[in-house]
Formats: structure tokens, sequence, C-alpha cells
């Protein structure tokens, strides 16, 4: 997503940027071409009577999962949460047309509480109450960043197309789930970062206990720094979530979470079914290596990698502006998360955000980033030819992302020009 060049950018470098091929003009065609395309097929999907749509699956797909958690909540069946067959039971009974539907159950038991509301409505009523407010909040999300990007408050309509259009988004709502959620935290994250608030920070990245994946990048890289009130920010917040769980229903059911988590690699076919739709550095090495433990070691190495560049950025917090290095620590959680679906994609909006402000401005060598910036927002969108090709592309574009933006700055902290981002506080966290 790259923006027309700074007005005080240098005239050679206007120039150059007047001849790329990623034009704002271009941009906002392909997001408007994207999102009519998206959500008119979408929409045409949906258009049947009852709850089944034209392909035959449930409206919502992962939402019926948590309207079943949310009507075993109201029942007080905590003991039933993670038994398979209680829940497959309760679906045949409460929602009849997805009779045979499964889910593997490895959400803490807190989250049961928060669908316990919609659980008390008719399935279609609940799904569209979360379909609002799930775009609601990626709305408010995607409006806050933007408001704190200056170079590209002038690109209004361009930025709603391409939020519209991002396939991260559409997924999240054409799959039910809970990621804005999880884009709420990484976005708040972000002001309370140039706030300084640093347990606040803490408190809110906790929150991310109900998908605990998505807070493995950003453990590793506060604690590599040292940033002990964000670290205890975040235990604090993760257990009182936990804690409202075992209040409501005793202890027995985040046991029973726990060991649904320790044994997680052996459910793999329950939990990824149609792998080519995630996009993550495990699944990548999975997808491309046949041999398990092969593929493992080059995840773990590959990820060891990505944190490295990214604690390498973070650490050199007086060159490296706080809104590219919280685009690149949102790039590394997707790209070391252990498990991440195409619609946990929606958290990258403030990436793209963050990282087409800073290009709109910047003067630092960055070959390619703006294409690669536009291929890992559009390629989920051909992730299913990886059933053949076995790479997943989008993990490559990235992955390459990240890995340009820590060459180029690493240029700006060996020879540091003074340049900053007016969306940048002092940073908050120190080694």
């Amino acid at each position: 997503m790259n923006a027309p060049a700074h007005n005080s950018l240098p005239a050679a470098q206007v120039e150059a940027r007047s001849h790329a091929w990623l034009t704002t003009k271009r941009l906002r065609a392909h997001a408007a071409i994207l999102a009519l395309c998206l959500w008119s097929l979408y929409v045409w999907n949906l258009s049947t009577p009852g709850l089944l749509d034209r392909n035959r699956n449930i409206k919502g797909t992962d939402f019926l999962h948590f309207y079943i958690l949310g009507s075993l909540a109201a029942a007080h069946r905590g003991g039933d949460l993670y038994d398979m067959n209680a829940a497959a039971a309760l679906t045949a009974e409460r929602v009849p047309e997805a009779a045979g539907k499964r889910y593997l159950p490895l959400y803490p038991p807190q989250v049961s509480l928060l669908f316990l509301p919609l659980a008390r409505l008719p399935y279609a009523e609940a799904l569209a109450i979360w379909w609002c407010c799930s775009a609601l909040i990626y709305a408010a999300c995607c409006y806050a960043v933007w408001r704190a990007c200056p170079r590209l408050g002038s690109h209004r309509t361009t930025v709603l197309l391409c939020a519209a259009a991002f396939p991260g988004f559409f997924h999240l709502l054409a799959w039910g789930q809970t990621s804005a959620l999880a884009l709420a935290c990484f976005t708040l994250t972000f002001f309370l970062l140039r706030a300084d608030r640093r347990f606040l920070t803490g408190a809110v990245l906790g929150c991310l206990i109900f998908k605990p994946q998505l807070g493995l990048a950003a453990a590793v890289v506060f604690l590599s720094l040292g940033a002990w009130k964000i670290i205890a920010g975040a235990v604090a917040s993760s257990l009182a979530q936990l804690s409202i769980g075992v209040l409501y229903f005793g202890w027995g059911p985040l046991r029973q979470w726990i060991r649904m988590l320790e044994a997680v690699r052996t459910q793999w076919q329950w939990l990824e079914p149609r792998p080519y739709q995630t996009h993550s550095l495990r699944t990548f090495w999975t997808l491309l290596i046949p041999w398990e433990n092969a593929a493992f070691v080059l995840y773990v190495c590959s990820a060891a990698l990505v944190l490295g560049m990214t604690i390498a950025l973070w650490r050199s917090r007086s060159a490296v502006p706080l809104s590219l290095r919280y685009c690149c620590l949102l790039l590394a959680t997707v790209l070391v998360s252990p498990h991440l679906t195409v619609y946990d994609l929606v958290i990258l909006a403030p990436a793209f955000l963050l990282g087409a402000d800073w290009l709109a401005g910047s003067d630092t060598s960055t070959p390619g980033l703006s294409s690669l910036l536009y291929l890992a927002y559009v390629l989920p969108l051909v992730s299913p030819v990886t059933r053949w090709t076995h790479v997943q592309p989008s993990v490559l574009a990235m992955a390459a992302a990240l890995y340009v933006i820590w060459r180029a700055l690493r240029q700006t902290v060996k020879h540091p020009t003074g340049e900053g981002s007016s969306v940048d506080a002092p940073s908050p966290v120190s080694s």
C-alpha cells in the first residue's frame, strides 16, 4: 500500500516514485475491483433460504463452534466444553442444519462466556450480531491507525477501499471468527506504546491468552528487551482472564484446556483441515518438506531469524521509528505463530497502514518494499494453489518485507540521519 511522495522529499525521489508501478491511482482501482468481486460473490453465496449457503456449508462456519460453546456455558456444562461428542450432540439439537459438524475445542474456558449472551438467541440472529461487532471493531481499528498516519490523511478513499478489500477482513467475516478481538488488542497496544503506558501495554497484550499463539512474538521481543512492566502486565492480565473461567466453571475445564494444548501436536488434522489456508513459517515448511522432523527444525531456525531481526530493530529504538518497529512486530507475529489461519491475517491491517505511511515519507532505500507489502496483502487469495505447488507465497512475501525493512534500517542505525516520524513517541521499552 504505497502513497504518493511527501512534498518534503527531494525532487529526484519524487520523480522516481511517480514512475513506480504501484501508484495510488492503480492501488485504488485494484482495491475497488477486489472489494467488488469478493463481497458480491460472498453475498451471492449467502443468498439462500435457511442456514446453509450455496456450497451447503453452515453460514458463519466457525461461529457455530462459538455459538455451541456459549450454549454449554449457559447450561453450566463446563465439563463438556472439551468433549467433542457432547458438543456435536448439542449442535444437532440447537442448529439441526449443522448436524455432524465437529470442532477441535482449543479455546480457554472464558471464551465460552463471551458468547453466552449470543447463545440465548437463534443462530441466525446471533451470527448477524457477531458479524456487525467484528466489522465495527475492524473499522474502528483501521480508522484509529489511519488517523495516526499523517501522510495518509489525504488518501481517505484509497485507505477505505483497501480496508474493505483486505482478504484478512473478508475471511474474518466469512469464517465468523474472533480475530477482530486480537486486532483490537494489537491496535490498542500500539497506542499504549506511544503513550509510554508500559503496564497497560502488557495488560492488553495479555488479553491474547484466548489466542496464545498470537502473543508468542511479542513475548519473546519484550522479554529480550527486559521490558518487565510489560511482561508483568501481560501475566496479570492473562491470569485475570483465566480466573473468570475458573470462577464460573471451577478448575476442571481449565485443566482440560491445558491438556488439550499439550496434545495439540497430534491433532493437526483437526486443527488445520485445510493447511493451504494457513500462513506461518511452520505450515510453510510443513507443506514444502515431507519429513515432519526436518520441517519442524527449519521452522524453529527460520522463526529464530525472524525474531532476531525484529529484536534488533527494537533494540535500535533511537534510530527506528515506533511505527516501523511495530509493523515488523506484527509481521513477525504472523510468521512465527505455530498456528495461523487466513482470518488471523486481519491483525496485519495496522502493519500495512504504518508501513505505507513510512514509505510515503522515508528517504531510506527500501527497494521493492511497497511491492512486497502489496503481495503480502493480496497473495492469501491465491493460497488454494498451494495444494499443488506446496509453496505458500504469502509467507515468502511477508518474510521478504521484514528482511528488506531490517536491512534498510540497519544502515539507518549505522548512519543515523535524525529522521523520525510524527506518529512516534519515545520508545517505552529499553534493553
